[in-house]
């Protein structure tokens, strides 16, 4: 359950009530697509750098381990040792994005499994059942994305397509979490915007799916190569006509900028695998900007990644350090700079929501929307 606790514009700040855990947002919920974060990162790790919210995708562990197996060992939450929130990706992004042999049908998609070639076939009960087995705390809909840029009458093909395959995710669900050996019998159900960069075809796919009463909307398809200002626009025409009284989520977005901007425009959950990617690469996110561990000026620098961070990379080792990490392809490396990053999201979130709680997101906005973005 989703209440609103006060507005700043359009910005919201927000609890969302789930069985697993009350999540404060705006929320940047933290990639763990295959049950663990990239760069040898656990649940323990995530509790001591922020965390609320963990995702997994549905795809993945269908191929590997096999969601029949995360059942039998207890479920999602047991089997990564993550005890709060989890939201599970329907899959659909990773069956268009991944699979390079897919036949779209109106039951849903037949593709080749990108591990071992295996043929699988997945639509929406297919993804409900195995979303219903992982026991996420949230499911996602099983919808399908189209590229960008995309002909206006594909767009709107997949667009109903999407609105008749959330229709048989809810009926699923209701199944589901009626049976005697689910994992989760409140699981939640998140429908997904979609119509590409057509702003009409966006506010009539909004509209229909909201009249569906489910327990949270997100905006997909987005983040995908369309210029920003693109993306805001799309954000901007949608929202107004997503349910006041429940989440509204942003799927795949962004840098720090991006969702300083989408949560002046009424957005309240954030993923991305950006924070975590780049810090494999040395790529790290201060409030000062964006740096790169790797350039010769850290050498023998023995300040932390940020003056005055409480992460536990910065709390204990010094730029030089992690640099020579780099350079000598020591794993410890990504790992410290994961931490770094994903612990400078997750105290985003909580400055926006202290600057929201405040009466200060504008100021907020303004000091650092293009800041956090910029290369140092």
């Amino acid at each position: 359950m989703y209440k609103l606790i006060k507005k700043q514009g359009d910005a919201r700040r927000g609890e969302f009530t789930t069985v697993h855990g009350t999540v404060q947002t705006p929320a940047f919920m933290n990639v763990a697509t295959c049950g663990a974060i990239k760069g040898a990162v656990s649940a323990f790790d995530l509790k001591e750098i922020g965390c609320q919210v963990q995702l997994c995708n549905t795809y993945h562990l269908h191929v590997r381990p096999g969601d029949g197996l995360v059942k039998e060992l207890g479920g999602i939450h047991f089997f990564t040792r993550w005890d709060g929130p989890i939201l599970t990706d329907s899959g659909g992004f990773q069956v268009f994005s991944l699979a390079k042999l897919r036949r779209i049908k109106e039951e849903g998609v037949f593709f080749n499994s990108h591990v071992d070639g295996r043929h699988i076939f997945m639509g929406p009960e297919e993804s409900m059942q195995i979303q219903s087995n992982l026991g996420s705390t949230i499911a996602m809909a099983f919808d399908e994305c189209v590229e960008n840029p995309c002909e206006y009458k594909y767009a709107k093909e997949a667009a109903d397509r999407t609105v008749r395959w959330l229709k048989r995710c809810k009926t699923e669900m209701q199944r589901l979490n009626a049976l005697d050996d689910t994992i989760n019998k409140n699981q939640l159900l998140f429908g997904i915007n979609q119509g590409c960069t057509y702003s009409d075809l966006r506010i009539d796919n909004m509209k229909e799916i909201a009249e569906l009463d489910l327990d949270g909307y997100a905006i997909g398809g987005l983040a995908v190569g369309e210029p920003k200002e693109v993306m805001y626009e799309i954000i901007s025409a949608v929202e107004p006509f997503a349910p006041k009284d429940k989440i509204r989520y942003l799927m795949g977005v962004g840098t720090p900028g991006n969702i300083i901007e989408g949560v002046s425009r009424g957005v309240d959950l954030f993923d991305c695998v950006m924070p975590s990617r780049n810090a494999r690469h040395g790529h790290l996110f201060t409030h000062q900007g964006i740096i790169n561990i790797s350039n010769e000026k850290y050498l023998k620098d023995t300040s932390p990644i940020e003056e005055g961070c409480q992460c536990p990379t910065c709390r204990n080792f010094s730029r030089a350090y992690i640099r020579h990490l780099f350079k000598a392809k020591e794993m410890l490396a990504m790992r410290l700079c994961v931490m770094h990053n994903l612990y400078f999201y997750n105290m985003l979130m909580q400055e926006i929501r202290d600057a929201l709680d405040s009466d200060r997101f504008d100021e907020f906005r303004k000091q650092y929307v293009d800041l956090l973005d910029t290369r140092i």
